[in-house]
């Protein structure tokens, strides 16, 4: 404790002549501080207001005192004087605390060390503060609780093993594993429990808790779901529900428990009226545009949220960067009703100062920069802001991006600070696997997808299946020669086994394209290719031997796609639309046209996402030429129709059964996407798959149909993809279902 002498004036007295203390206060000529070992002095000069030159004073000298001690470094401050020079020398005595020089744990048995250690803020070295080191307690009570032992007790033992030195013991007790056997839900009537237990992230310990790590209670967790509890019943009216503190009671053995959330839930209230003031900027109608509450409805606090929200966009889209729209709530509880009303602070308009980025010490500026569509001076503008955001994201050259306004009001700017943090974009995989397709495969590839910080990718890859070999460099620049153009070039070389023929070709592209709108990209691509069908079965179909030979590809292939994905790798909102038509015809022997419309969208479902995608497509030889077996369209697999064979939807030899590809097809996807271990990327997927390949339009619209699930993991090394198809019109020689993996984009 710090210590004041309370004789410090009386001191004085003593130590000076009578008449100089009745006429005023002695004079602090000198200020000395004592006892510092490891802290420097000039660290403590600004916490002092006692001034030489200034007469002493018993209230800065306590206030420095305390000062002093709360900094957390010292166990013992007091202040003394003594006479100097025709006044005095105020002397601040200190005692530091001792540090930390050894941590320790004992009693752990379940937990290692090195797990607990990771826990701790608190290191040798440190000053034994007794704060920090019942918070690091507090830490490791909380680790405790998340792994299910709830009865864990964590002591702080420190032990002097000098003057200036301790060493620290956490002496843990474990207990038992204390699991969550059932969650009861009481007094509720409006809502059913299974809807209140779903709106929970405490679970029930059931089959996959081993994999999610559910069914423990942790306290911290349980205080945001007596909020999602509270805001289930705020959502349909209930805004005096009142959601008591959880009941917990261990079981006999004290390895279970179970959980009561008692509720009131009160009276449902309707809307009466919903009222607002203080726009100017935007008229009424405009306002009302944004408001979906209405009258005589049930009041919902998530809706309520919304109308704030698109309010607050139209503000802050059109430079109202600070607009705060504030609620009220006037209930009439006689009445059941209540009244909202929407108090609008419309503020200024504000434009754009500065843009800085930070984090970035491999990709260059001008990469991050060119993505952000606002430009210092322009109004400010919230939706451009978050399209920002989503473009540096989609370069998936960061870990993690963060777009900071910071207002400066008095000049009516807002500063942008883009904060970025790398993930390595280059990796070299050497490995083996098993394809669905391919069979057994050997694989090296050596891809850097920020070439030299610049955002290029060059990659040289080669896979080595037991039906396939494949060789190809290519090279990608989304700014060429530092322009808003897209180009793209691949060299490649293909041997491939398929069940009557095998296959060898090898080619080059080249593909230039630019942005028309925010969403909307136009390209065109010039292909060569070589290709020679061989080794074709004796019992091969008619189409197939009709083709065996060398032929060349010339082909140009215009495209437009417009994406609004929010994520690339990983979508949950937004849409991908495409069409291309690829012309065969300059020159080489391949006469020919394709083309493919192809649409996806995602609906954000809460934390799932709901997909859905369709493909239709269509070619045909022109000139008096067959269109080439491989420029054919087959479905089934994990790309078109999963729990089908490749081929299998589709037209086949009559004779031999054997895919053969057809001249058009249309295929539908749908999936519902939801989360498994969110910290892991870790999600699920059902899907239903519809589709099929045809030879003319006469059977047009005749469908094979799958279902499935699968495991979707984002992993470092990119998306991996592993789906079970079941067959639901099996035909005779097809397998009843198909498990098939890959790796590579979802999409």
């Amino acid at each position: 404790m710090f210590k004041i002498i309370m004789s410090l004036f009386f001191s004085i007295i003593s130590l000076l002549p009578f008449t100089v203390y009745a006429q005023e206060l002695p004079v602090v000529n000198s200020i000395e501080i004592k006892g510092l070992k490891r802290i420097e002095e000039s660290s403590l000069k600004s916490k002092i207001t006692q001034r030489i030159g200034d007469p002493i004073s018993q209230e800065k000298v306590n206030e420095d005192i305390k000062s002093l001690y709360k900094m957390g470094y010292f166990e013992d401050v007091k202040a003394e004087i003594e006479p100097f020079e025709g006044g005095i020398k105020l002397i601040y005595v200190l005692k530091e605390k001792p540090i930390i020089t050894k941590i320790e744990f004992q009693g752990n048995k379940e937990v290692d060390d090195s797990k607990l250690r990771e826990k701790l803020t608190i290191t040798t070295g440190s000053i034994a503060d007794s704060v920090l080191i019942q918070d690091n307690s507090d830490k490791l009570r909380a680790f405790y609780e998340e792994q299910g032992y709830w009865l864990s007790t964590i002591v702080p033992i420190t032990r002097r093993v000098s003057p200036d030195e301790v060493s620290l013991t956490y002496q843990i007790e474990e207990g038992p594993k204390v699991k969550i056997k059932k969650i009861i839900i009481e007094g509720n009537k409006s809502i059913p429990k299974k809807v209140i237990k779903k709106a929970m992230d405490t679970k029930e310990w059931g089959i996959l808790s081993f994999i999610t790590s559910s069914g423990y209670y942790k306290k911290d967790t349980m205080d945001v779901d007596i909020e999602k509890i509270r805001d289930l019943y705020f959502n349909r009216g209930f805004i005096k529900v009142a959601i008591g503190e959880p009941e917990i009671k261990l079981t006999s053995d004290k390895k279970g428990m179970f959980i009561t959330i008692p509720i009131s839930e009160g009276v449902q209230f309707k809307i009466s009226s919903v009222e607002f003031s203080g726009n100017k900027v935007f008229g009424d109608e405009e306002i009302k545009k944004r408001i979906t509450l209405s009258p005589n409805t049930p009041f919902s606090k998530a809706n309520l949220r919304k109308d704030i929200l698109s309010i607050s966009e139209l503000y802050s889209e059109n430079g109202y960067a600070l607009a705060t729209i504030t609620p009220d709530l006037i209930p009439d509880e006689n009445a059941r009703v209540v009244k909202v009303f929407l108090k609008i602070d419309e503020g200024e308009k504000y434009r754009i100062g500065k843009i800085e980025i930070s984090g970035n010490t491999r990709t260059r500026d001008k990469v991050i920069r060119r993505e952000v569509r606002l430009d210092e001076g322009e109004v400010f503008n919230s939706k451009l802001l978050k399209r920002s955001y989503e473009r540096i994201n989609n370069l998936n050259f960061f870990e993690n991006v963060d777009i900071v306004p910071k207002p400066r009001p008095e000049e009516k700017l807002v500063d942008l600070e883009v904060k970025v943090k790398e993930r390595p974009t280059g990796f070299l995989s050497v490995g083996g696997g098993y394809s669905s397709v391919d069979k057994l495969i050997g694989m090296v590839d050596l891809t850097q997808g920020n070439l030299f910080g610049r955002g290029q990718l060059l990659k040289v890859r080669g896979e080595f299946g037991g039906r396939t070999t494949y060789y190809e460099i290519t090279f990608r620049d989304p700014w060429f020669l530092d322009k808003p153009i897209y180009f793209s070039s691949t060299l490649y070389k293909l041997v491939r086994e398929y069940l009557a023929f095998n296959k060898k070709s090898a080619g080059f592209g080249l593909s230039l394209g630019k942005d028309l709108s925010e969403y909307i990209r136009g390209d065109i691509a010039y292909n060569f290719e070589e290709a020679t069908i061989y080794d074709v079965s004796s019992d091969a179909s008619k189409v197939i031997k009709e083709q065996e030979g060398t032929f060349t590809t010339s082909s140009l292939t215009p495209s437009i796609i417009r994406d609004s994905r929010d994520n690339y790798i990983d979508p949950t909102r937004g849409s991908r639309n495409s069409i291309y038509l690829t012309y065969s015809g300059l020159g080489g022997s391949n006469k020919y046209i394709k083309g493919e419309i192809d649409s996806a969208w995602f609906f954000p479902i809460g934390k799932t996402t709901f997909m859905l995608r369709g493909r239709f497509g269509y070619a045909t030889g022109i000139w008096g030429e067959d269109l080439p077996l491989y420029e054919r369209f087959y479905v089934g697999g994990i790309y078109t129709i999963r729990g089908l064979d490749w081929g299998d939807a589709g037209p086949k030899d009559e004779e031999t059964g054997e895919p053969i590809g057809g001249t058009s097809e249309l295929i539908f996807n749908v999936e519902y996407i939801f989360p498994l271990v969110s910290e892991m990327k870790l999600k699920g997927v059902v899907f239903f798959d519809i589709g099929n390949a045809y030879e003319s339009f006469d059977n047009f619209g005749k469908f094979r149909y799958t279902t499935g699930a699968g495991i979707r993991w984002i992993s470092p090394m990119g998306p991996i993809r592993i789906e079970w198809g079941y067959n639901l019109n099996r035909k005779q020689g097809e397998k009843a279902s198909r498990l098939e993996f890959t790796f590579g984009s979802f999409f």
